[in-house]
């Protein structure tokens, strides 16, 4: 049974329309629902343009992005640079920091390297895992982890977010790659097109994706396509070719 209390640690989006700052009459989003709980991984998928980037844009308060309506309620009591609000001292974030690396498997050494000074493009990722891992979201959103990653460093990556996944962490995970899903397995799949969410399932409908592409899809929500669907299907990405 849920209580006021995990209410009150739910991401709750309610008819959230946001255009560009520069552009306030192009919405991007046209209305968007999602309840995101604790404990509860939301995939987030769509083609190119859909507004997904700019859903996670949006939620964290980017300046470029304008929201022209709807609501948006996150728990307000968390600050990480406040100890009576969830901070933490310098020593304990030591102490802290010791236990993530362990837990993520990453050497020590890495911390007292400059950020992202000749890292690879999995070690920035690893990187934004840890960072996660100090900060102990109650929600996390994740805009296409696995962008620019081989299969051995998207593995990695999505080892450490499962070793973070846990009761209280709810977490929104776009991406536009299904094999993404093959290692971090959502509880629920959206689709996001032409700025609104169209259809919502299991992992079922991750596969469907892979399978047929967004057309099928699309039409069945009734918008109208204007390319073939062999421009619309979910084609692994280039870096993966090696």
């Amino acid at each position: 049974m849920s209580t006021n209390n995990d209410a009150d640690r739910h991401l709750v989006i309610r008819g959230l329309r946001v255009a560009p700052a520069a552009a306030r009459e192009k919405e991007i989003l046209q209305g968007i629902d999602l309840d995101v709980g604790p404990g509860e991984v939301h995939a987030i998928m769509g083609p190119n343009g859909s507004g997904k980037t700019t859903l996670a844009y949006a939620l964290m308060g980017h300046p470029a992005y304008l929201v022209t309506g709807g609501e948006v309620t996150k728990n307000p009591d968390i600050d990480p640079t406040d100890a009576i609000k969830g901070g933490v001292s310098m020593l304990d974030f030591r102490r802290r920091m010791r236990e993530k690396l362990a837990l993520l498997k990453m050497d020590e050494a890495f911390v007292s390297r400059y950020v992202n000074d000749g890292f690879s493009g999995g070690e920035k990722k690893r990187l934004e895992m840890l960072q996660m891992a100090m900060l102990n979201p109650q929600m996390a959103i994740l805009d296409e982890t696995d962008s620019g990653l081989d299969i051995d460093a998207l593995r990695i990556v999505a080892e450490g977010v499962n070793a973070m996944l846990n009761p209280d962490l709810g977490v929104l995970l776009i991406t536009h790659y299904q094999r993404l899903l093959n290692h971090i397995k959502p509880d629920v799949v959206h689709v996001l097109a032409q700025g609104r969410i169209v259809k919502s399932g299991g992992k079922d409908l991750a596969l469907r994706l892979e399978d047929e592409g967004y057309g099928p899809i699309l039409r069945e929500a009734g918008l109208e396509v204007n390319v073939p669907d062999d421009a619309l299907r979910l084609d692994e990405p280039a870096v993966l070719a090696h």
